[in-house]
């Protein structure tokens, strides 16, 4: 009987509040960063530490068993099939088509612009296919993070986790800016920008001060804070409406528009086509979102295929449409490129209609907004529970059952973004950083099916890993041919034969692993296609998005090198560790 006390003594301590995690010990406790001196030691041995990262794989069970302790509180398994369409169509239609469709259809194609949706959207559902194998195996909140971390190696995460990051800050704030342009349409239509603050002193681009997008980022990001069921209905209920107001745009814009407003058909020519493509591309990352809320997911094997590939469908369709009769409705030259479907209203006679497609824009971009700060949150939680960034940010709440610290952050640095940064910035940006993703995740398909270690054959590994040299040689190849302009037929018979080899010789290759549940159909054709159509469209955006695209990049790999690499190392061995000294106590004992 005395025993009660002691036990109660031993017993582990109150847990600590949620609001109380401020130590330095809660923001790095590797023991690399425990003072200047151990920091220290860990930068000499950066050359070994890289080498031990760049050759780790992760694994299924670590990232569905062991990764999420590192939160706390799991996060509640709530949606359904009928949450997961209505959370991807939410998530893009608002942006996919009221943000980016003007500037590309005034800038980039012309009336074309229905075929660079076509194309985008076709491309987006390989991307889809292979989303949809990874999160039913593994429905983890990391989505393409977790599903490169375990085929391709951690340096290789840590570089999407990047282009992850950028996508996630770009998106957000570029929703944020295009929700003012809207907003201000309705008050004034010759001038989308003046609730904008102009400082003479900053660079064109970054000189229009956003004030109403930051305060729209932080009302939305706090919604999503309060709980993801409650979120979700609130999506879907405000997706249906806007829905109907689509249906009506339609019938108006059939009815009212002009054909002849489609001559020319292409003005820019393909290449404008494919270069408007690589643009709204931008339009379809919704599914990426998704993917990201498989660990929320009740019975992730039919849910989420269900779930990405509806959304998927529904959602090309609507933007082919809406593309069709906003150049039906006006003149390409004379499409607004923030504001399009308001302006293009009130061109045809319909005044008041504009302010009802400007309130179905403004709640379709709302619950973009709402949907994708779900999403991002959850890729940096995935992020942090790896210790890529501070672990402080993987924390959920055990009420809400939200990643708020996560949250909190994309939310902060977003608004910054939109505050200073105009929308055709943001838009190069987000394709590049959205495509290189897609294409990794492409990629760590094929080495999945086809390569298991300790048991794929050395000379099956080699012959794979030369087969996939080919397949992006062959899309790197037609790429370049085409971007120089090259006429003639020979190189691109010459890439395509290279491609094909590549593909066809995967094909008749083992394959050591097949999926469990649900799989993609045609592999390696449909994975092989995917990266094809992700490098070529790469290929059609502008220079100065590769520069933007490699700075960032490389601010990244700066990091990871001076963190990074140490915090993930850390982490790494003293997992390890664990079942020795388990072994040793059972030893002792």
């Amino acid at each position: 009987m005395d025993l009660h006390p002691v036990q109660e003594d031993q017993q582990d301590p109150k847990p600590r509040s949620y609001w109380s995690r401020w130590s330095k010990q809660d923001f790095f406790p590797e023991p690399s960063f425990q003072n200047f001196n151990s920091y220290k030691d860990a930068l000499s041995h950066t050359p070994s530490r890289l080498k031990d990262r760049l050759f780790h794989r992760s694994s299924d069970s670590f990232e569905l068993l062991q990764l999420p302790k590192q939160s706390e509180n799991r996060m509640k398994r709530c949606l359904t099939w009928w949450d997961l369409i209505w959370l991807g169509v939410g998530s893009v239609v608002g942006s996919g088509i009221f943000v980016i469709t003007g500037q590309a259809t005034r800038v980039n194609a012309g009336p074309a612009i229905v075929l660079s949706y076509a194309i985008s959207g076709f491309s987006a559902l390989l991307s889809v296919l292979c989303y949809s194998e990874f999160a039913v195996e593994v429905p983890v909140a990391g989505g393409s993070f977790s599903y490169l971390r375990i085929e391709l190696g951690d340096f290789v995460a840590f570089i999407a986790v990047g282009n992850i990051l950028l996508e996630a800050l770009v998106g957000s704030a570029g929703l944020g800016r295009s929700w003012s342009s809207y907003f201000a349409s309705i008050l004034r239509t010759d001038d989308t920008d003046f609730l904008r603050i102009r400082v003479k002193s900053l660079p064109d681009g970054f000189n229009l001060l956003d004030p109403i997008a930051v305060v729209v980022l932080l009302v939305a990001n706090s919604i999503a804070i309060s709980g993801t069921r409650r979120t979700s209905v609130l999506n879907w209920i405000a997706s249906i409406a806007s829905g109907l107001i689509i249906v009506f745009i339609l019938i108006v814009g059939f009815v009212k528009g002009k054909t002849e407003n489609l001559v020319p058909f292409f003005p820019y020519g393909a290449k404008g086509v494919f270069e408007a493509a690589a643009v709204v591309y931008w339009s379809y990352t919704g599914f990426d979102m998704v993917a990201n809320m498989a660990e929320e997911a009740k019975k992730p094997s039919r849910d989420i295929p269900v779930g990405l590939v509806g959304s998927m469908s529904l959602i090309t369709v609507v933007y082919c449409l809406m593309a069709l009769v906003l150049s039906m409705m006006q003149k390409y030259t004379q499409i607004d490129k923030d504001a399009a479907y308001s302006v293009a209203f009130e061109a045809i006679g319909m005044s008041w209609a504009k302010y009802l497609v400007s309130i179905c824009a403004l709640k379709g971009m709302t619950t973009s907004l709402l949907v994708g700060s779900m999403g991002q949150a959850r890729y940096t939680t995935q992020i942090a529970r790896a210790h890529m960034i501070s672990p402080w940010f993987a924390l959920v709440h055990p009420k809400t059952g939200t990643p708020i610290y996560a949250t909190a952050l994309v939310t902060l640095i977003s608004a910054v973004v939109a505050l200073f940064t105009s929308l055709d910035v943001l838009s190069s940006v987000f394709s590049f950083s959205t495509l290189c993703i897609f294409m990794f995740v492409a990629i760590a398909l094929l080495v999945r099916r086809y390569y298991v270690k300790d048991v794929t054959p050395t000379i099956d590994l080699v012959q794979f890993l030369v087969c996939l040299f080919l397949i992006i040689g062959g899309s790197t190849g037609i790429t370049a041919v085409w971007d120089k302009g090259m006429r003639g037929w020979v190189w691109y018979v010459v890439f395509s034969v290279i491609w094909l080899s590549g593909t066809l010789w995967m094909a008749l290759l083992p394959k050591h692993r097949v999926p469990k549940v649900w799989g993609v159909p045609l592999v390696p054709w449909l994975p092989a296609l995917s990266i094809g159509i992700n490098v070529f469209l790469i290929g059609s955006l502008g220079y100065v998005a590769f520069w933007r695209f490699f700075i960032c990049t490389a601010v990244m790999v700066l990091y990871y090198l001076f963190v990074g690499v140490h915090a993930t190392y850390d982490v790494a061995h003293q997992i390890e560790q664990e079942p020795k000294t388990e072994e040793g106590n059972e030893i002792a004992s």
